[in-house]
């Protein structure tokens, strides 16, 4: 077989023909004189001899077909199904920094700030109180209703009350409801500010639906091992309602907040805190 190059990879050859490996029947007659000298030994040994010279000739000529010249068939080339010329594109590739365009960064790409979080989880803190006691109004003809039974929380002793009595004002059960209530609602908000950005579009609907959900459902769950007289007077539906109002409120409030740039964004210097603030390109809040 020839070995001479005729150009490049891909451009048209002009040649008609091309040599291809001669085919042979040797082989397999080979194979076949194999076989029938293993059969002789289980049946007769004139199978065997047989064999062994149909093996020893076939070898023979198949040796002479590759040795000491290979022997080739020439196969015309259909001129139709000759490969296309390579045809090299003149254009650049422009390499993008990390971050840039989006280019390999990492989610979230800006985040929240903590007190998005705290102004958050007061404003849903606040939405959610409102309609506790107008819960209390309409179902029981009292605002203190629900603060009470907030305070039965912390105090376990108020789950044993009559409604008669959660229906009065307690000075103590105010003050444990308003302090136990205003610091979850904060905890919550700074929760929702870090988890909002790794939300999709529209992050506070998502949020507010779902994660109030949620955490009724680890509230009621938990509320009725730890003190299942109170669980009993607590109504559910209205509570995921007042749950709703929070996570709303309370998510639009810091998905409206500035945000912060990761620190994926900044180049070297900034990240290595050679630029003071203020004295190099980009965004001073970013340094927050």
């Amino acid at each position: 077989m020839s070995h001479d190059v005729h150009g490049e990879a891909g451009e048209r050859s002009n040649q008609s023909h091309i040599d291809m490996p001669a085919p042979t029947y040797w082989p397999p007659l080979f194979a076949f004189g194999i076989m029938l000298g293993a059969a002789g030994l289980v049946t007769h040994w004139v199978v065997a001899v047989v064999g062994l010279i149909v093996a020893l000739t076939s070898i023979i000529q198949w040796w002479h077909e590759v040795i000491p010249h290979e022997e080739h068939e020439a196969l015309p080339i259909d001129p139709a199904h000759r490969p296309a010329p390579i045809m090299v594109e003149q254009r650049s590739v422009i390499r993008l920094n990390v971050g840039e365009d989006h280019h390999r960064a990492h989610v979230p790409e800006t985040v929240s700030p903590y007190s998005a979080g705290i102004w958050g989880g007061i404003a849903g803190g606040v939405v959610m109180a409102v309609l506790a006691c107008l819960y209390g109004l309409i179902a029981e003809h009292s605002i203190w209703y629900p603060i009470n039974l907030l305070a039965g929380v912390v105090v376990p002793s108020i789950g044993s009350e009559s409604i008669a009595q959660l229906r009065h004002f307690d000075g103590f059960a105010f003050v444990a409801a308003f302090i136990g209530h205003g610091v979850i609602s904060i905890l919550v908000g700074i929760l929702y500010a870090v988890i909002l950005p790794m939300f999709p579009k529209h992050a506070f609907i998502w949020a507010g639906i779902l994660m109030p959900l949620f955490w009724s459902g680890i509230i009621a769950t938990g509320l009725n091992m730890l003190n299942p007289a109170l669980n009993k007077e607590i109504s559910w539906p209205w509570f995921v309602v007042t749950q709703l109002g929070f996570g709303l409120v309370g998510g639009y409030v810091i998905a409206r907040s500035r945000k912060i740039h990761t620190m994926q964004s900044w180049d070297f210097a900034r990240r290595a805190s050679l630029h003071t603030l203020g004295s190099g390109p980009g965004r001073e809040d970013d340094y927050e």
